[in-house]
């Protein structure tokens, strides 16, 4: 999840509110992906939070018969988390990192779960085409170039009374949450990027987008902006509470 050698010139294209050119990022996913488990593993409650996310979707049954997206599944924490709650659906797995799709494929999966090499914004080019049932975007929204427009196309990819869950940093409506996330980063996230694999480049983009990012408030409201019913978000536990959320809505 970091940089290990020298950054290239910057290319031609958006540079976000975050620092790093959007185009960018995937790439140095792409560096990090050997590391990227060990290194969630070490943050409490990572994995927990992400079932919180996908049990909040309120998946029926088993998840028998139903079709779901994991959008921005990196090395497959989230396809777990969903995998988890609904053990019998159909799972598309998407990211726009190969070093991490190649860490994800490493993995025991069922023949239920599949993984495809590709940027969100790009899914139907990509074959992956609704409806769909459910969709989980885990630390996604914050890194594309048109949050909006994303998320108009997760509506347009569910059902009718499909759900998506976004999963999100979410600070810039609590003081204490920017500061718990400034304390985080700075004491123990960057220090622990430079000591486990050599760079921090991902790590202080990491830090500036989420800072730069919507608040909950703005959040909800963009959802509801792209046409979503029942539009609601809870936080997690522990350091995370008020700076990690899951952010829900519903197709009409």
């Amino acid at each position: 999840m970091a940089d290990r050698s020298p950054s290239p010139a910057p290319r031609t294209g958006t540079v976000g509110r975050a620092g790093l050119p959007r185009d960018e990022v995937p790439t140095h996913f792409d560096d990090g992906a050997g590391d990227y488990d060990r290194l969630v593993g070490m943050n409490p409650g990572y994995h927990d939070h992400l079932r919180a996310s996908a049990m909040r979707m309120r998946l029926p049954r088993d998840g028998a018969g139903l079709r779901l997206l994991d959008a921005g599944c990196g090395t497959g924490a989230s396809t777990a988390a969903l995998l988890g709650v609904a053990p019998r659906a159909e799972i598309v797995a998407v990211d726009a990192s190969a070093g991490m799709l190649e860490r994800a494929r490493t993995k025991p999966w069922p023949a239920s779960v599949r993984f495809v090499h590709s940027t969100a914004e790009a899914l139907a080019e990509n074959g992956v085409d609704g409806p769909f049932d459910g969709i989980l975007a885990a630390y996604l929204l914050r890194n594309l170039d048109d949050p909006d427009a994303q998320l108009r196309r997760f509506h347009d990819l569910l059902r009718p009374g499909g759900v998506l869950a976004l999963h999100e940093y979410s600070v810039a409506d609590s003081l204490r949450a920017r500061l718990s996330w400034h304390a985080v980063c700075w004491g123990i996230i960057v220090p622990l990027g430079r000591a486990t694999t050599g760079g921090t480049a991902l790590y202080r983009h990491l830090w500036r987008s989420v800072n730069t990012f919507d608040g909950i408030g703005r959040l909800r409201d963009r959802v509801r902006g792209a046409g979503f019913d029942a539009v609601c978000s809870e936080t997690m536990t522990g350091w995370q509470n008020g700076v990690v959320h899951t952010v829900l809505g519903t197709r009409p």
